[in-house]
């Protein structure tokens, strides 16, 4: 098992001059970009961080969350990326539980800075861009760190050079969403990341022509692993992007002459949506990836006629780095709605409540093992060993598989909805919703109910003026069996998201 820096070395060494990545108006090469490392690796060595400490990294996509994440695990740190619209005080949570020592912000977030910092006393502030201030000491300056290789840098050369380099020592922790209580640290290692990274960069066959759309917010594991790893792994080229648009997302396609893209599926309902006032030329894609969520088939087929490309639909969470299945690209059959067959390296399986094998096509909960398996939660070793109980990792996921060893994300055990004593999934719903003429986004829930314990509520976003919730009723009502029908259709201008573009359904709760 190898080391993530290791992945940036060979890509320098294969082909140096090959573009690592590109952004705003910087194209750099994989020479310059492992230079670029190197020199922030040295400064970090320079202001006294060692292996074992770790850097949070508050930073939105751009080039310094790329170099700051390569120089940190070049020395040896681990990193925690963090969400930069979270509130100071999730922030502070975070950054307190994961013991990190050092913090990488923008500029814009300076005005925090001193509340930040008198919080966690122990810590030091990397500020990207202008706007650093006071107390020199603790805050240092990015571009301060950028420096060319001088005659007194040999040592911290040569300290880099003899830090030791185990492929199972910490390289990242990822926070999960919460939805539970208080988030939860998965402690990734570099085996877990580098053996993701090199499963999906060799099943998805990038190359050095590849240029990857990198929009999806690098803190995500998402982007981290399919769009950041895996490029930097097979010396792909990544078109880094600050944030989302729809709009300029459709332009820079063919302008950038990008092969690949992946998303979740509300950028891809929004990609649609600006597409049907505009023309569109995605000819350059090879295909479009999606994850985060199951996508609805009547979107995925709708974006696929409109855009001439294949969108390929995989499976993943942060506790296995991400991706553990993946459409098939090797010439077996494509089965839509389907989030594919299992990765080379892993094994999966879908189980009952007391953890044994069910039977194909029966729904249970999916759990797997393999290197790509979180290390287990930090600080949390109950929650690990209940997560990890038999070997296995649990998933939290309802899933079924096929004969074919097709698997299905059915939903999430949480969200499953009991009417009257039968299991409900929102998503079942929900494609239903899909197809029903004029629904721009929907999404469903489950409420209390004095007479059945529990029913479906329908929260849809009309993409016509002449759509009704009785038309909405109607359409569920000659599609669905009678205790799987919304018991109510609210309209909404907007589904709450998170950052990643993910329906967030808890949060509807308020409008049920």
């Amino acid at each position: 098992m190898e080391h993530l820096d290791q992945h940036l070395k060979d890509s320098v060494a294969r082909a140096a001059d090959a573009i690592a990545y590109t952004f705003q108006d910087r194209r750099i090469d994989y020479r310059t970009f492992d230079l670029e490392v190197q020199d922030v690796a040295v400064s970090l060595l320079r202001l006294g961080f060692k292996k074992g400490e770790g850097m949070a990294l508050i930073l939105p996509n751009s080039d310094a969350f790329l170099t700051l994440y390569h120089a940190a695990l070049r020395i040896g740190m681990y990193c925690v990326p963090m969400n930069p619209l979270y509130t100071p005080s999730e922030l502070l949570y975070m950054i307190r539980d994961s013991s990190v020592g050092c913090i990488a912000a923008p500029a814009q977030m300076a005005p925090l800075a001193p509340a930040i910092l008198s919080e966690a006393p122990d810590v030091k502030l990397i500020m990207v861009g202008d706007g650093a201030h006071a107390e020199a000491d603790r805050i240092h300056r990015y571009l301060s760190l950028f420096r060319h290789q001088v005659e007194d840098d040999r040592s911290f050369t040569q300290e880099i050079e003899g830090i030791a380099r185990d492929p199972d020592d910490l390289a990242v922790i990822l926070y999960t969403s919460g939805t539970t209580g208080k988030p939860k640290g998965a402690m990734l290692t570099h085996a877990n990341l580098a053996s993701n990274a090199m499963m999906i960069g060799d099943y998805l066959k990038y190359t050095a022509n590849d240029r990857i759309l990198t929009v999806l917010p690098m803190f995500h594991v998402f982007c981290l692993t399919v769009c950041v790893n895996a490029a930097i792994y097979r010396g792909a080229e990544m078109i880094i992007l600050p944030h989302f648009s729809p709009t300029e997302l459709i332009e820079l396609i063919p302008a950038r002459r990008a092969t690949i893209f992946a998303g979740v599926p509300t950028m891809y309902n929004f990609l649609l949506q600006a597409s049907q006032s505009r023309e569109v030329d995605f000819s350059t894609l090879r295909y479009c990836i999606s994850g985060g969520a199951a996508m609805p088939v009547a979107l995925l087929s709708a974006f696929e006629a409109r855009m001439g490309v294949t969108v390929l639909e995989g499976y993943g969470l942060s506790e296995a780095s991400p991706v553990s299945a993946f459409a098939p690209i090797d010439g077996r059959p494509r089965k839509v709605g389907s989030i594919g067959v299992t990765l080379p390296g892993i094994e999966q399986k879908v189980v009952d409540e007391f953890d044994r094998e069910v039977d194909v096509d029966e729904v249970g909960e999916l759990v797997m093992r393999g290197p790509n398996v979180m290390k287990g939660y930090w600080h949390l070793p109950d929650a690990t060993a209940q997560a990890l109980r038999g070997g296995w990792l649990h998933t939290g996921d309802m899933a079924r598989v096929d004969e074919d060893g097709y698997f299905y994300l059915v939903d999430r055990k949480k969200d499953m909805i009991i009417v009257g004593g039968f299991n409900v999934y929102p998503r079942e719903i929900e494609e239903v919703l899909y197809r029903c003429e004029g629904v721009r986004e929907a999404a469903v829930i489950g409420v209390p109910d004095d007479a059945y314990g529990e029913v479906p509520i329908a929260f849809v976003v009309p993409g016509s003026d002449t759509l009704s919730q009785e038309d909405v009723k109607v359409f569920c009502a000659a599609h669905l069996a009678k205790y799987k029908q919304p018991a109510r259709v609210v309209f909404i201008k907007e589904l709450p998201k998170n950052t990643v573009g993910k329906i967030m359904r808890r949060d509807l709760r308020q409008f049920a």
